[in-house]
């Protein structure tokens, strides 16, 4: 018969409170993604509220730069997420006053994004701008038909990929339509803008095109004539083999292709109607003098703060009242303090990034050095998953373009000399080798390697094609030009 006892374990186990939850989820959102957290936050808890930047305008000179008090790099942070412990109203009070302050792209009714409200009108897709084309040409009632069924069956490029039979026995259901009137239609819609739309191949499209063009253009009749019977020999560049086949001259040759150059192989891509995104830079790294520093982004977040009047209250209110307030004002106060860990977190992560890449600021991308995140976990004292979500979707801004953090964490290959290079670095020199390559005898995947063994770094043919089509080069016989 079993009898109930009692026994004594001991044990571990890790408990995420909400607290930690919330900084954890902090790290890893984007600058935007910042903000809007920070806008539902402020929307749903009557004690944060956020404060105007008065003094914007004196922080920001004529050129629109910060001052130089400004340019401080943030002390370092202890990877310690917030403590538990309750703090006193003093600590709190201190915490406010280094809260982040907006800035331009923190937007209120009387201020806006010029650019952001242009990108913000109506455009058409592809199939809108055809179809008003339609709506104000001369065809009958049964041509509209048949062209708004041709424009509604295209895809993003302008290409017609179902045949005129389908489309034919689709429209006979309900009309008696003739082939032969489809193709006329076709034919028109082909020509209306972009020219070259409703094209059912490549060739087609090229050849639609030229015909748009000009009857005295120089080169007309030779570039349609290429586009019809040897387009294959121009993506090759192989003008001698063309020559041979076309009759015409090495020179008439190239006249024509420049001629074929011009024209869209893809015309429904001139109609954009994706809204551009623009990405906010989280750190600026600058160079002062011979060192490197890197800036935090004040403008990213708007300024947080308690609402004094409602914290006040608080004393005054019956208990289940009061109860709900401590709750949203202990609430108020973790996001503050969790926005001050993600930001200090960040600029320890860039600062190490920028220590170790600096070559890359001063030389570019052959100099860029190979770095993992356990590199940068271990010199900051954090762990790598910490440093993986802080890296995600964050930007610096430096002389050197803008960039993604994950940008300077690549693997790398063994040199001769016994050190390592990295696979950016190696992009970047096979970039340029190609780059200042003869034309008439480009370098082969082959003969980079063998450049590259010169520097005393060994990478296989395999690899350098790899990079190469990484880097949407073409291969050496799709990149020769005739001498």
């Amino acid at each position: 018969m079993l009898k109930p006892t009692l026994q004594l374990r001991l044990g571990q186990q890790l408990t995420m409170t909400q607290q930690l939850q919330q900084a954890i989820r902090l790290l890893q959102l984007s600058s935007l993604e910042l903000k809007a957290a920070i806008q539902d936050a402020y929307e749903s808890n009557p004690l944060l509220e956020t404060e105007e930047a008065d003094e914007l305008g004196e922080r920001l000179g004529e050129n629109g730069k910060t001052s130089e008090d400004d340019r401080e790099p943030l002390p370092g942070a202890s990877d310690h997420l917030p403590s538990e412990e309750p703090a006193t109203d003093r600590e709190w009070d201190d915490m406010y006053e280094i809260s982040y302050a907006p800035g331009p792209g923190y937007q209120t009714e009387e201020h806006f994004d010029y650019l952001e409200s242009r990108t913000a009108e109506t455009h058409d897709s592809l199939q809108d701008h055809l179809l008003w084309q339609l709506e104000l040409s001369a065809l009958s009632d049964r041509d509209l038909l048949v062209a708004g069924t041709l424009v509604n069956a295209l895809d993003e490029s302008g290409y017609l990929h179902e045949s005129l039979e389908t489309i034919l026995g689709n429209l006979n259901q309900t009309h008696e339509i003739e082939l032969d009137e489809i193709e006329a239609v076709l034919k028109f819609v082909q020509r209306l803008d972009p020219v070259g739309c409703g094209a059912r191949s490549l060739r087609e499209c090229l050849d639609v095109q030229l015909q748009q063009m000009p009857d005295d253009l120089p080169f007309q009749s030779h570039a349609r004539s290429i586009v019809a019977e040897h387009l294959d020999l121009v993506g090759t560049k192989n003008y001698a083999k063309l020559s041979t086949r076309s009759g015409f001259s090495i020179e008439e040759i190239e006249h024509a292709v420049e001629l074929i150059q011009t024209l869209h192989p893809k015309p429904g891509d001139l109609i954009n109607t994706q809204k551009p995104e623009y990405i906010v830079p989280d750190v600026y790294v600058e160079k002062h003098g011979q060192a490197w520093r890197v800036r935090l982004n004040p403008y990213t977040t708007p300024k947080l703060g308690i609402n004094s009047v409602y914290s006040n209250m608080i004393k005054n209110l019956a208990s289940s009242e009061a109860s709900y307030m401590r709750g949203q004002l202990q609430e108020a106060r973790w996001l503050i303090k969790s926005i001050q860990h993600r930001n200090q977190t960040l600029v320890r992560v860039a600062t190490s990034i920028v220590r170790r890449q600096q070559a890359f600021f001063e030389y570019g991308e052959e100099a860029m050095q190979p770095l993992v995140l356990k590199d940068i976990a271990d010199e900051i004292d954090m762990h790598e998953s910490t440093v993986s979500r802080i890296t995600t979707n964050k930007y610096m801004d430096s002389p050197k373009g803008v960039f993604e953090f994950k940008y300077f964490f690549s693997s790398h290959v063994s040199t001769s000399d016994g050190g390592v290079c990295s696979a950016i670095a190696i992009k970047a020199m096979i970039k340029k080798l190609v780059q200042e390559e003869n034309r008439a005898k480009p370098l082969s995947d082959n003969k980079i390697a063998g450049l590259l063994e010169q520097k005393g770094i060994s990478v296989a043919r395999r690899t350098i094609a790899k990079y190469r089509e990484s880097l949407t080069i073409p291969s050496s016989s799709q990149r020769r030009q005739p001498g």
